[in-house]
């Protein structure tokens, strides 16, 4: 009698335990691009498959960027899971802010996900976030306006040639704007195609001594250009419009052209999303003075803050939304030309994703050729192409890109601008210890 009233509290436990089990609820931070709806919109499949339940908080990119930095630094504990990218990834990897991937199962493949994206997501050989997607830049353009206006898209254009195009397509009266690109201020923001542009001119972020470059003649030139052609050739209200922005305005037949991520190519393809879908080309991100530097190489990770009480059950969602399977699972339910993109060579190989999706080499060879150690004409002390991996980069892209779209709007001029992000660089970085 003893043993069986024994068997029933036994089993009465395991049932509670098991039961706690499944009602685990994951809090997980993400941005509001199309490839994280996506996720949300499938994620109850991972519901129903291990039981534990997901609550989501999706945010614009800059308000996530704050939140996120704001909850790990201070060891908040509001989230399991949280979006974040190769800025923050080694930096908080580094400072013992992430729960480190080193136990992924065989079948996770981890040898399958891209080189560069791995070392980008790594602090010290060890990985602390995994890929959700991957990027680098591309120019699209609209096929058949270039056919109507006698123009030919090179493969690799000049930012000169860019204005020049953008002049012949610009159409205001009729909605038709020669070209979109980011102005909405943030370091991931406006600065990341700024960044590109100082780049492009011969400048840089910080020489060897950490001197700031935002006021050299090579990023002044390179402002005054994006100054010029957003305000002749962009939408009005530039200023507000950041990657969904553009890509929304590109989608439904508004941009001659637009610079921006690899990314947005699978939604521009899709005729379910794109107005234009038939009417997309593309083209490497634009060159000037100096040919290197021209794409930035980013991705949209999942990592597990150390704060968190679920790293079993946190671990075990990043590994099914980043995996082969989950890419898989979206391409054929929603499209293999939206399939999240440049993270593992076994999407690359896919012969569905190859005939999906045109971009598909070029978007590969963009990531794999982009440079983060050797991409600015002059040698620089730092890692990334439109960011540097330090933790005072976040706060000096951010006063940056503010006094940009100040000069963007007119409030202020091109010189004043940039001398004053210089300052503010210098004395963060003097503050620091970089430097007396």
């Amino acid at each position: 009698m003893r043993l069986k009233m024994l068997l029933s509290v036994a089993v009465a436990t395991l049932l509670a335990a098991g039961a706690a089990w499944a009602e685990e609820t994951l809090t997980i931070a993400t941005v509001n691009n199309p490839d994280m709806v996506v996720m949300q919109k499938y994620s109850a499949k991972f519901t129903e498959a291990t039981g534990i339940k997901l609550k989501w908080l999706v945010l614009e990119e800059n308000v996530l960027r704050q939140r996120v930095t704001t909850d790990i630094s201070t060891k908040g504990g509001q989230f399991d899971i949280i979006t974040i990218g190769m800025y923050e990834t080694p930096i908080w990897g580094k400072a013992g802010w992430l729960v480190p991937f080193t136990d992924t199962p065989a079948s996770y493949d981890i040898g399958d996900v891209l080189e560069s994206v791995r070392s980008g997501l790594s602090y010290e050989g060890k990985l602390y976030s995994l890929p959700f997607y991957a990027e680098s830049t591309m120019t699209f353009y609209r096929t058949d306006l270039f056919q109507k206006a006698g123009l030919t898209m090179p493969d690799k254009p000049t930012w000169d040639q860019i204005a020049a195009f953008a002049a012949k397509l610009n159409d205001k009266a009729n909605g038709t704007y020669g070209l979109c690109i980011r102005g909405q201020p943030g370091w991931g923001e406006n600065m990341a195609i700024v960044g590109l542009m100082g780049n492009a001119w011969g400048g840089q972020l910080f020489d060897m001594k950490w001197k700031p470059g935002y006021n050299s003649d090579a990023w002044k030139e390179a402002v005054k250009f994006y100054v010029d052609i957003g305000n002749k050739y962009g939408p009005p209200g530039m200023v507000g419009n950041g990657f969904n922005e553009n890509l929304a305005l590109f989608a439904s037949g508004h941009c001659g052209m637009w610079i921006d991520a690899t990314v947005a190519a699978g939604f521009l393809f899709d005729p379910k999303r794109s107005q234009v879908a038939d009417k997309v080309g593309f083209a490497q991100a634009p060159i000037e003075k100096w040919n290197k530097g021209n794409g930035w190489l980013w991705a949209w990770a999942l990592g597990i803050p150390a704060s968190s009480k679920h790293e079993k059950e946190a671990k075990q969602f990043i590994e099914w939304a980043t995996s082969k399977d989950y890419i898989k699972m979206i391409g054929e339910s929603e499209g293999w030309v939206t399939a999240p993109p440049g993270t593992r060579m076994t999407t690359y190989n896919n012969p569905d994703y190859q005939k999906a999706a045109p971009f598909a080499k070029p978007t590969l060879d963009a990531i794999q050729s982009a440079d983060p150690i050797h991409g600015t004409k002059d040698p620089k002390p730092y890692a990334g192409i439109t960011f540097a991996t330090i933790p005072e980069m976040q706060a000096i892209g951010n006063f940056t890109g503010q006094q940009v779209a100040a000069a963007l709007t007119g409030k202020a001029t091109v010189d004043a601008a940039l001398d004053a992000a210089a300052a503010n660089a210098e004395r963060t970085l003097k503050q620091a210890g970089y430097y007396k």
